[in-house]
């Protein structure tokens, strides 16, 4: 596989600089490495001044020079649009997932190669794993199992990947980051890692979703066999897995099992009632390409179903009509509709897709 462009400079890094402990303390490996860093803020918002500061103040202090772009249009389009659209039909999306091949490494490389850099990175906890017989390269897991983050850069393909740096990615803690930022002064070295979704800062996502005209009619909350339990506030409010917050005292612990979208009925079960083997998903994507699909038919793989899960034991299937069946050895609770299952092989990632 070509290496490096003929028009970029190897040498040259564009590295996504959000003001915080991780990308800053990226930047400054980068620099100790010889790499000619420039840093790139995009503003999601349009109106984030105060993020943007941060950024510069960051850069000025690791010495690099800033790019500051408004990506608000692209990231409505991309992000927010699906976001309200799988709310409203009764689906829980996972918005960074959307985002990074859609807008963050999309703009990263679009950017890298206006300045003549070859290489992009960010502070993401991750690595990257060249297979040398395939000649591809994969997201693999960082050092730190605890912040790892490869689950959400499941979607990026080979012209990303052959061209990321993760600076973070051999770190096994997210203190010895702090301890090195603290040795070099860095003015962020103690920042608190944002806990929200970046555009819903007070993590309101039922007035978010109603002041940008998604549906929320009131509708029953039933149990598996059709009674009705109660009344719900709409479906945008409510996920799989879901026990608090539902406004409803049934005298035991209930979870919404279902969102049944045609009746805007909100089903409640029991917790064991969450568990199944069996999981669908569909806009399936695998890192050597969709010709490689085939291959993992029927293969033993690890997978996750959210963010947080443990990578399980189970068997990929490869369905006729574009989706696959992930078959776990052990139960798995509350496949969402909507979030991502993703599958490893070992400790890097060779796909994943939208859970149904």
């Amino acid at each position: 596989m070509e290496k490096v462009k003929s028009n970029l400079d190897n040498n040259k890094v564009l590295l996504g600089l959000s003001g915080g402990v991780d990308s800053t303390t990226a930047a400054f490996l980068l620099k100790e490495k010889g790499y000619d860093v420039t840093g790139y803020y995009f503003d999601i918002t349009g109106k984030n001044e105060t993020g943007a500061a941060e950024a510069k103040d960051v850069a000025d202090q690791v010495g690099i020079p800033l790019i500051t772009e408004d990506v608000s249009e692209l990231f409505q389009e991309i992000v927010v649009q699906n976001f309200c659209s799988e709310y409203s039909t009764g689906r829980t999306p996972n918005p960074c997932v959307v985002c990074n091949p859609g807008v963050k490494f999309r703009r990263l490389l679009q950017q890298a190669d206006q300045i003549g850099a070859y290489y992009i990175a960010t502070g993401h906890y991750a690595r990257i794993f060249f297979e040398e017989l395939q000649e591809k390269y994969y997201v693999k897991q960082g050092a730190n199992l605890r912040k790892d983050q490869s689950y959400m850069l499941y979607r990026l393909g080979q012209e990303v990947l052959s061209r990321l740096i993760f600076p973070l990615g051999e770190y096994e803690n997210k203190e010895s980051v702090r301890s090195l930022a603290r040795s070099q002064s860095l003015i962020n070295a103690d920042k608190k890692d944002s806990q929200e979704i970046c555009f819903i800062p007070d993590n309101d996502y039922g007035s978010f979703l109603e002041a940008r005209g998604c549906e929320a009619a009131s509708g029953d909350f039933v149990d598996s066999d059709g009674r009705v339990l109660g009344r719900h506030k709409g479906i945008i409010h409510y996920t799989v897995g879901q026990r608090k917050g539902l406004g409803i005292a049934l005298g035991r612990p209930a979870f919404v099992t279902r969102i049944d979208v045609e009746k805007n009925q909100i089903v409640l079960g029991e917790n064991q009632d969450l568990f199944s083997k069996s999981v669908f998903s569909s806009q399936n994507i695998f890192a050597a390409g969709s010709d490689s699909a085939r291959d993992y038919d029927g293969v033993p793989v690890l997978a996750k179903v959210r963010y947080s899960a443990r990578p399980s034991a189970a068997i990929l299937r490869i369905l006729d009509d574009g989706r696959c069946e992930t078959l776990f050895e052990e139960p798995q609770r509350a496949a969402t509709p909507g979030q991502s299952i993703v599958w490893y092989k070992d400790d890097y990632v060779i796909g994943g897709g939208f859970i149904l």
